[in-house]
């Protein structure tokens, strides 16, 4: 049995890639299995920062790492909140998000309140193999908070494949679907198997 470490303390997201590794006879560990060690997420970028996750867990654990990052691209706010998506009005407060990226948007019409979901996944191994890929959603922000589903900024979120739902009235299998964390995880799996026996 080999390891993979997901660098996150997520359980949910650590479920999901247990059932994706499970065909591979992979155990996968999470950053929570672990003692705590420091990691500075400052990069400019998705990438950056997904990158800069999986260098800290790898250099520390000395083993294989999937780590990823993600965050909503608002066009009017010239890419904002972006990779300060989850701090956007503190700590990883998703109603002070919310209401923050709603005053932003106060007067902004309809029409320009484009945008969307980015997801960056990189895995890289101790050798410096290194497999990057990417998922995204498009949609608009709505005027209010809508649905009791998902987290973050779903409730504000509308994808364009569902015109009357936002992402937080979507079921689970819907929003995987669709999801831009979905789609850059379908990517992986396109390739992770020769990334991981290689």
């Amino acid at each position: 049995m080999e390891t993979l470490v997901i660098a996150t303390k997520n359980m949910g997201k650590a479920r999901e890639y247990r059932q994706l590794f499970s065909p591979f006879g992979i155990t996968v560990k999470t950053l929570a299995d672990f003692p705590d060690f420091i990691i500075n997420e400052d990069g400019q970028t998705f990438e950056e920062n997904a990158f800069i996750k999986a260098q800290a867990a790898v250099d520390h654990l000395h083993l294989p790492v999937i780590a990823d990052d993600s965050g909503l691209v608002v066009d009017a706010l010239n890419g904002a909140p972006g990779v300060h998506s989850a701090r956007y009005a503190g700590d990883h407060d998703d109603a002070a998000n919310n209401a923050k990226l709603l005053h932003e948007l106060a007067t902004v019409p309809t029409a320009k309140r484009t945008a969307h979901f980015h997801t960056t996944i990189v895995a890289l191994k101790p050798d410096g193999a290194k497999l990057v890929t990417e998922g995204r959603v498009d949609g608009v922000i709505r005027q209010q908070p809508r649905g009791q589903n998902g987290f973050g900024y779903d409730p504000l979120f509308m994808p364009q494949e569902y015109r009357d739902k936002t992402m937080a009235e979507l079921t689970v299998e819907q929003k995987n679907k669709i999801s831009h964390r979905g789609r850059a995880m379908r990517a992986l799996m396109e390739k992770f198997e020769s990334w991981w026996r290689a």
